[in-house]
């Protein structure tokens, strides 16, 4: 048992952020979080039984978080096999790239008119806790304060849509952003591309903001066409076979 009070017809005492979820939440939002912290690692067994032995549930809410997990493109769902984290090809991570080029640029398009001067105030407050994070080179908080840039955006676009689907991908990128830190070139380099982002906006020139965060996009793009397979590798990971050993329960 891992000891996170999912027992069924317990109350809540992890806080606030889980007070509201339902069983099948928490156990997706959990699991999530073991893949995307890479303690679940490609290739990993996920065993309903044994997950919900660990966990204290029942067998149902395993399955529905899988299946929400599996929709996102974090696991893949063998038949009578259980599922399995999945890891992606370089071709996949650069298609995944290339979505959001276009995803991106659809956002800001549509957020421009509509950030004000609240929304230009917060994209400059995390433009500016970027470059202090860049300087100290803490990455893990540079790209917290990174994310929640684009978030605003999407946030600020009114599409829901929009919004969804972006979150999905960045289900399956998110666990790599903090080892992709060679596709970016250098910190201050993201750093100085936002600031031209965010100048675009603060002058409302919707056009010139898409061009630029479409660029912004494309580097990691292009970085990952040059690499050769063992630089991918430390990105990504090496290939992983169906047969990895299951998670053994607690």
């Amino acid at each position: 048992m891992v000891g996170l009070g999912f027992e069924e017809g317990e109350p809540e005492d992890r806080g606030r952020a889980l007070e509201n979820l339902t069983l099948w939440e928490r156990v997706y939002a959990y699991l999530r979080e073991e893949i995307y912290a890479e303690r679940l690692s490609a290739g990993t067994e996920l065993q309903e039984v044994a997950l919900s032995r660990e966990l204290g549930v029942s067998r149902g809410p395993v399955r529905e978080a899988i299946g929400r997990l599996a929709a996102e493109g974090l696991v893949t769902v063998r038949p009578r096999r259980g599922a399995v984290v999945r890891s992606l090809s370089p071709s996949e991570f650069l298609e995944l790239y290339q979505v959001r080029e276009a995803l991106e640029a659809a956002a800001i398009r549509l957020a421009v008119p509509n950030l004000g001067v609240d929304g230009i105030a917060r994209l400059s407050e995390l433009t500016d806790a970027m470059a202090h994070y860049a300087r100290d080179d803490r990455i893990d908080e540079f790209f917290q304060a990174n994310a929640d840039f684009h978030e605003a955006i999407f946030v600020a676009a009114g599409n829901r849509k929009l919004r969804e689907m972006y979150t999905q991908l960045l289900g399956q990128m998110g666990r790599y952003r903090t080892r992709s830190v060679a596709l970016r070139g250098s910190l201050q380099q993201s750093v100085f591309e936002h600031r031209a982002v965010l100048e675009a906006v603060v002058n409302g020139n919707a056009e010139e903001a898409v061009r630029l965060m479409s660029a912004h996009i494309r580097v990691p793009q292009l970085r990952l066409i040059e690499l050769g397979d063992d630089e991918l590798r430390v990105i990504l990971g090496p290939p992983v076979m169906v047969s990895t050993p299951t998670r053994p329960a607690s």
